[in-house]
């Protein structure tokens, strides 16, 4: 049976892989420590999903970076600055990524499905074409591998700007962006999705907003563990959702309610 839902566009780390949402954290810290500037993951964090220049730009920005990095190199930082760190943080993510490739579970079952039912796949992502040179042949091996994969840097803007998700519909020759699905874990991920004119849906749990891996989430005491993912949900739910799960494991019943909402003539939008 076919769908009413003519494309699911996903984010990558913490949606689709890389539980938690580590590597760019490993990495961040790695460039910024080069630098002489300690930044903690929460600033980190504060930030994720963006193109990984503005991701960098974002960071200096915050008071307590940019006084420290004033501190200990006599001046603010600079665009110079900002180009310098993620030409460094390029290498830095290619090795984070490769080693935080694994997808999470439910993920490549999902694809499978969708594509039996004629939806096309499509991704769009904060990383350069470079960092994810390391995460495609990874992913294609275990069982995914979208139609079309928009990187940082091919569009004019990224996110919050709905430009990504457009290209990536584009190339895969998709319309409307009102039969479409965007799935991300991060709050921007929620702006691009609604901006673009999609059914837009959060992942809390196994991303950025937990920030936890698989055996550490697992790890908490079971009343710490639901406040964290409630905590995430209800930030990607204000950021613009029209829906949150944990899990990629829990996007078909969604799915299956989207469909329903498609086929009654709603919108996402509500006109």
């Amino acid at each position: 049976m076919s769908s009413p839902i003519k494309a699911v566009i996903f984010d990558w780390a913490g949606t689709m892989v890389d539980f938690g949402s580590v590597a760019p954290v490993m990495a961040m810290r790695e460039a910024f420590s080069a630098e002489d500037v300690a930044v903690t993951d929460a600033e980190i964090r504060a930030h994720m999903g963006r193109a990984k220049r503005d991701h960098v730009a974002q960071i200096l920005e915050g008071s307590g970076v940019n006084a420290l990095w004033t501190a200990r190199h006599g001046a603010a930082p600079t665009g110079a600055d900002v180009d310098r760190i993620h030409n460094a943080l390029e290498p830095l993510m290619f090795t984070a990524a490769a080693a935080c490739s694994g997808l999470i579970d439910g993920a490549a079952d999902l694809a499978r499905d969708l594509r039996a039912r004629g939806v096309k796949i499509g991704s769009t992502t904060g990383y350069t074409r470079t960092m994810m040179q390391a995460i495609l042949p990874r992913a294609a091996d275990q069982g995914y591998s979208p139609d079309a994969v928009v990187c940082a840097g091919e569009t004019l803007e990224g996110r919050p700007s709905p430009l990504m998700v457009w290209k990536a519909l584009v190339e895969m020759g998709v319309w409307p962006a009102a039969a479409c699905v965007k799935v991300d874990d991060a709050e921007v991920g929620m702006g691009e999705g609604r901006e673009a004119g999609c059914w837009t849906v959060g992942i809390a749990a196994s991303g950025n907003g937990v920030g936890l891996n698989k055996a550490e989430l697992a790890a908490l005491d079971p009343a710490e563990r639901a406040a964290l993912i409630e905590r995430a949900r209800d930030a990607l739910m204000a950021a613009g959702a029209h829906t949150v799960v944990d899990t990629v494991a829990d996007l078909p019943g969604v799915l299956s309610e989207i469909e329903r909402r498609i086929l009654a003539g709603e919108t996402p939008t509500g006109l």
